[in-house]
């Protein structure tokens, strides 16, 4: 009984886990965002990040 309940505890710290990083993936953008406003309001310097596609801005034209 001992190792069910052990290994019971491990699925389920596993699924909490997976449960947590599936959270993060979905609100990644919001995340990024919230940092990036407390960045700026605190002053900081590094707060705005460019974009990864601002490299592609030209190609539209």
């Amino acid at each position: 009984m001992k190792v069910a309940r052990f290994v019971l505890k491990i699925v389920g710290l596993c699924l909490g886990l997976a449960a947590a990083v599936c959270c993060v993936i979905a609100y990644w953008d919001k995340i990024t965002e919230g940092i990036q406003t407390l960045g700026e309001k605190m002053g900081c310097r590094f707060a705005r990040v460019p974009s990864e596609y601002d490299d592609y801005a030209d190609w539209d034209e």
